[in-house]
């Protein structure tokens, strides 16, 4: 992909460094924090609060700490892909009559608090809507090369452009709605999921579209694009977790239809293309 490094976005927050016990002072080793993890998870309540002596703001990486140096090339590439693709969908909302605002993105390490609760990095990427805010632990590129078989700078860059087609579902009410139809009709819940990925698989490739049409696209580039759709597909993972492929279980979409749908945008560029929730066959 041809891209030119920009600086860090301002919409990035860094905690890649931050230690969750650091701002009272008390330091945490991984089993500290998977105990207040389960915890907080047992008694729905933020155990990590109490070693918060009231501090705010972003969380700063820690000098000299064991790969944070080595990622920065990474971390401005996501930078630029961050502000490319919001550039985008701040043209393309107001036609369709709503205001764009920009989704952070925040780099983590293993655990992470959100406003939708905590996560762990075998979770992977993840849109949280409560707080507009994208999470990514930089080491989900390298699980995408090695152990999902898809390497790439756009594949990495699919990654991240579907999960800004997620703030824009959110901007638009689509996640609600979806959210909604979830708690009303439980049995509908797993298939919505799906077409609520889809969609935003294909904006995605409205995005790519987007850079297609400026010229950033090399060789190969869309190939790791469709690739990583593919890499993550349920039947996939299904199968790579020595599971039979169960489509009831399907939250995601298979790794046809995540293809199917990334195509759909990048060769339409058009937002009515994408409602996969008015597809009879997806």
């Amino acid at each position: 992909m041809r891209w030119k490094p920009r600086g860090r976005s301002a919409n990035l927050e860094d905690r890649r460094g931050a230690n969750l016990g650091a701002r009272s002072g008390v330091r945490l080793g991984l089993g500290g924090v998977v105990l207040l993890l389960v915890l907080s998870v047992l008694f729905k309540r933020d155990f990590f609060t109490l070693l918060d002596a009231g501090g705010a703001g972003a969380a700063l990486p820690a000098t000299g700490s064991p790969g944070i140096d080595e990622e920065e090339p990474m971390v401005q590439f996501v930078s630029f892909v961050l502000d490319d693709a919001q550039g985008l969908w701040a043209r393309l909302l107001p036609e369709a009559g709503v205001q764009y605002r920009d989704a952070k993105l925040v780099l983590f390490r293993d655990v992470v608090q959100s406003a939708c609760g905590f996560a762990q990095a075998a979770s992977g990427p993840f849109y949280c809507p409560s707080d507009q805010k994208v999470y990514i632990d930089l080491g989900f590129y390298d699980e995408l090369r090695s152990r999902f078989g898809a390497p790439g700078d756009f594949a990495q860059a699919y990654v991240l452009a579907h999960e800004i087609g997620h703030h824009v579902q959110s901007l638009l009410g689509t996640d609600a709605q979806v959210r909604s139809v979830q708690r009303s009709r439980p049995e509908l819940a797993n298939e919505f999921s799906v077409r609520l990925e889809l969609q935003a698989d294909c904006y995605a490739g409205i995005w790519a579209r987007s850079t297609a049409q400026r010229d950033m696209l090399q060789q190969g580039d869309m190939e790791e694009g469709l690739g990583a759709a593919a890499a993550v597909g349920d039947d996939r993972i299904q199968r790579m977790s020595g599971q039979y492929v169960n489509p009831d279980a399907f939250t995601h979409g298979s790794s046809d239809q995540r293809v199917a749908w990334f195509r759909r945008g990048f060769s339409t560029g058009r937002m009515d293309a994408c409602d996969t929730f008015s597809s009879g066959n997806l």
